[in-house]
């Protein structure tokens, strides 16, 4: 996991460390253990100010869920938190954390970067209630869409490639599920159209249809706009 992942010493070290404090205690005996490993090393990354999401943990644990690695997860807090007698500090974890990695990972130059980076830190101003990752898609989408790249999201599914963290090869549609709100409960499906300059939805079932979209020759149409809207 730690060479997937190209961990720094630091990391590293840490996470070896909050490991051989857990397996001390041992009462790990039956417990997940790759689960238990991929935890440490998100703990890790968190505690050093360089999170990680957990599909990115995921993607190099060997066969440990997301779920079993949230299990995993409170049982170590649980037992650090009982060895030390106080709270542990896991740090906050913002936007901005994930935007230089997410964009080289697109291939983005310099001046977009720069100018995402600027974006998302501009956004922490604002009461937006969304998780950081969530906040770092949405800005990247638009930077993107507002620069000459925006050849590089076309038809590419924004919201997984962030969550996952690295490009899964290819293009994918964009497919989303919100139950957040009632006025926008829905499930869609959309592709980019190069000649509407919209994204086309090719599948939708929801009450948020009655407000959002445009609809040409019996084909539904949003904005970037209104995708975000419908997305977060």
């Amino acid at each position: 996991m730690s060479d997937r992942l190209g961990l720094v010493a630091t990391i590293k070290g840490r996470a070896n460390e909050i490991y051989k404090k857990v397996e001390d205690q041992k009462s790990t005996r039956g417990r997940n253990q790759d689960a238990l490993l991929a935890t440490c090393l998100y703990i890790s990354y968190r505690q050093e100010d360089k999170p990680r999401t957990v599909k990115e943990i995921c993607s190099v644990a060997n066969r440990a869920t997301k779920k079993e690695i949230g299990r995993a997860k409170e049982y170590i807090v649980k037992q650090l938190e009982a060895e030390k007698g106080q709270l542990i500090e896991m740090g906050t974890i913002h936007a901005g954390d994930f935007m230089r990695r997410f964009c080289s990972n697109l291939g983005m130059t310099s001046q977009v970067v720069k100018a995402a980076q600027e974006a998302v830190h501009k956004s922490e101003v604002f009461d937006i209630r969304r998780s950081p990752v969530s906040i770092a898609a949405a800005v990247i989408y638009i930077i993107t869409q507002l620069s000459d790249e925006k050849k590089l999201l076309q038809g590419l599914n924004i919201l997984q490639f962030i969550q996952m963290g690295f490009s899964g090869g290819g293009l994918i549609p964009f497919t989303h599920t919100d139950t957040a709100s009632s006025s926008r409960e829905g499930v869609f499906e959309t592709i980019w159209n190069d000649e509407m300059g919209m994204t086309e939805v090719v599948k939708k079932k929801g009450k948020m249809w009655t407000i959002v979209g445009i609809v040409r020759n019996h084909e539904t149409y949003c904005s970037i706009e209104e995708t975000l809207y419908a997305t977060f």
